[in-house]
């Protein structure tokens, strides 16, 4: 199976956000201050050309992840209200990361609604959901609905999402700083009117599949 061997690295800076007195000041810390990455590989062009622009922008405190996705432009499809749902059916934003030296990997999935699918696997098949993490995982979600310039509906939306360090693997007694993770960064939307598959390191793969640690980049935790 081939490898990724243009690793994407991303050096992700630290911040006191945990201070910030509202969800929106801590929105405006990671636009202003996370280190940015695109979600615009098109990786499987032939069967699935969609492309739209999506970002997602990182910081850490130590103790908890933030993620800020940005998706412009997209004919929405947002069904599953519940967790652990179909959540990649939707217009989904996702984050696969892996602990160096460990062959396991953790997957978080999020829709516009806010529905999450959060899960510690060994591969596509075989996962455990984060049952118990789930209650310390913070989502907030906007949507935007306009109409692009050939008057078809189109949603601009957001997702906020804080991810406690025990969610990511992480012992109480270690901290993020200094850490590196494998990670890759998606956007789909499996059933949505154009169906897509987008992502920030190049997958070298037949037909979709996320579920490809081989292909992950690095985030350097500073």
């Amino acid at each position: 199976m081939a490898e990724n061997k243009k690793m994407n690295t991303l050096q992700i800076p630290k911040q006191n956000i945990s201070q910030c007195e509202t969800l929106f000041d801590k929105i405006n810390v990671i636009r202003t201050y996370g280190a940015k990455a695109l979600i615009n590989q098109v990786n499987w062009k032939d069967e699935f050309p969609k492309t739209l622009p999506v970002s997602v922008q990182l910081v850490h405190d130590g103790k908890r992840l933030y993620l800020y996705y940005i998706v412009t432009g997209e004919k929405l499809r947002a069904v599953n209200t519940k967790d652990f749902g179909s959540i990649w059916e939707d217009s989904c934003v996702e984050f696969f990361m892996q602990r160096e030296g460990e062959k396991t990997y953790r997957n978080f999935e999020c829709n516009p609604l806010g529905a999450l699918l959060a899960a510690h696997r060994e591969a596509r098949d075989t996962a455990q959901d984060l049952v118990h993490e789930m209650p310390a995982i913070v989502r907030h979600t906007t949507i935007f609905h306009r109409y692009s310039d050939d008057e078809q509906q189109v949603s601009d939306w957001t997702l906020y999402l804080e991810i406690p360090k025990k969610a990511l693997g992480f012992a109480e007694n270690e901290s993020l700083s200094g850490q590196k993770i494998r990670a890759n960064f998606y956007k789909c939307g499996n059933n949505t009117p154009e169906p897509h598959f987008l992502s920030w390191c190049p997958i070298d793969l037949p037909k979709p599949n996320f579920h490809t640690p081989q292909f992950f980049g690095t985030l350097e935790l500073v």
